[in-house]
């Protein structure tokens, strides 16, 4: 089965390519540094410290493993595109049709999400929804609470 496509901005890429920077010099050093202590103490079959080194490690490597699949399987986005069409990169400002409230969202691939500083995926209802798009479509938005409506306001 093919690897799946990671959509990122150059904003999320070098935000994975930090992380994954971290990872293996500082952190992968601190986790070892804290096995060798552990080891140091005695006893590691009744040892917790040595314990929580050794799952803070396999965290780690699994992070590692994650990130490097994601960067090998990462396409970068043009987040100046369009302002005619909302897709991958675009700032968008969204009115819910049923309040009337002014929503901002950028919508960005799935491994760069995160709706709590309005960052939206792709991938969720929303974002499908809106993708394509122009300004001043409304679009209809299935989620499980029913069906919301909002008007693309501006696409920067």
């Amino acid at each position: 089965m093919p690897e799946k496509e990671v959509i990122l901005t150059l904003e999320g890429l070098k935000k994975l390519e930090n992380e994954l920077e971290q990872l293996k010099t500082v952190r992968r050093r601190e986790v070892a540094e804290r096995i060798k202590q552990a080891i140091d103490f005695g006893d590691i079959s009744e040892n917790s410290e040595y314990d929580d080194a050794k799952n803070e490690q396999a965290f780690i490597e699994g992070r590692i493993i994650t990130l490097e699949k994601m960067l090998r399987n990462a396409r970068v986005i043009d987040d100046q595109e369009s302002n005619e069409i909302v897709g991958l990169g675009s700032t968008i400002i969204l009115k819910d049709m049923d309040f009337g409230d002014d929503e901002e969202y950028t919508i960005v691939g799935s491994a760069e999400a995160d709706p709590g500083v309005n960052k939206i995926s792709n991938e969720s209802p929303v974002g499908k929804a809106v993708l394509g798009n122009a300004k001043g479509t409304v679009v209809e938005v299935n989620v499980p609470a029913g069906i919301l409506h909002y008007q693309i306001v501006d696409i920067k």
